[in-house]
């Protein structure tokens, strides 16, 4: 069955914003106390807050004060949103897969304000298919819940997810959808390879070069 979508991350895929995410985090864990590793926090990064706190700092302490560390995350990553920016062609990369006649969906867990912030950094909400935010989903990654919505969203089950964490590749797979990856995220090759990805490039550019050179969506559809 060919490709008919393409789903698309978008914190660490289009938008360079996972470190940012990270840091907003580990003000919130130490506003309440908690001092943990930055880059134990980036390993995380990618999931939802609903499996970001419990994975970290395990479920007794996310019971108690897992609700108000992810409340306190909002308003410290707000501080730092107006530093976030599209990663270089990823507007591009939106273009060329329209280009191949892909429906394009933004599979985001985000809250509807960040994602429109996005939106705009990337110019595309005219010409995504569509786009999902916190609202569409109960579980975040690595549960398949996020991709489904994005699946629901591009009306096919036939896509493929671009992504950049292990928890990208996890999430889609349970969905039954295959996984192209850039490290822009931070993850390495190897370590995304390992998890499942079918393909990985080091960025959106590369990813478009071999977009262009040999066409992404017949060579994963075989």
């Amino acid at each position: 069955m060919p490709v008919e979508a393409a789903l698309l991350d978008v914190d660490g895929t289009l938008i360079d914003s996972n470190y940012q995410h990270a840091l907003a985090w580990y003000r919130a864990f130490r506003l309440h106390g908690i001092v943990l590793p930055v880059w134990r926090i980036h390993r995380s990064i990618g999931m939802g807050g609903d499996q970001l706190v419990p994975a970290l700092v395990g479920e007794e302490v996310d019971e108690k004060h897992g609700d108000e560390i992810r409340d306190a995350r909002e308003p410290f990553y707000k501080e730092l949103l107006g530093e976030v920016e599209p990663l270089h062609g990823a507007h591009e990369l939106i273009v060329d897969l329209k280009e191949r006649g892909l429906r394009v969906v933004l599979a985001s867990s985000s809250p509807e304000d960040e994602l429109e912030h996005y939106l705009e950094l990337l110019d595309a909400g005219d010409l995504a298919d569509g786009w999902t935010t916190k609202e569409d989903v109960e579980s975040t990654k690595p549960a398949p819940d996020l991709v489904r919505a994005a699946l629901e969203k591009a009306g096919t089950e036939s896509a493929l997810m671009i992504g950049d964490t292990r928890w990208d590749v996890e999430a889609a797979g349970r969905a039954g959808v295959k996984t192209v990856c850039v490290m822009t995220g931070g993850w390495s090759e190897q370590e995304l390879r390992d998890a499942g990805a079918v393909a990985v490039f080091d960025s959106v550019d590369e990813l478009r070069r071999w977009l262009e050179k040999v066409g992404l969506i017949p060579q994963l559809a075989g």
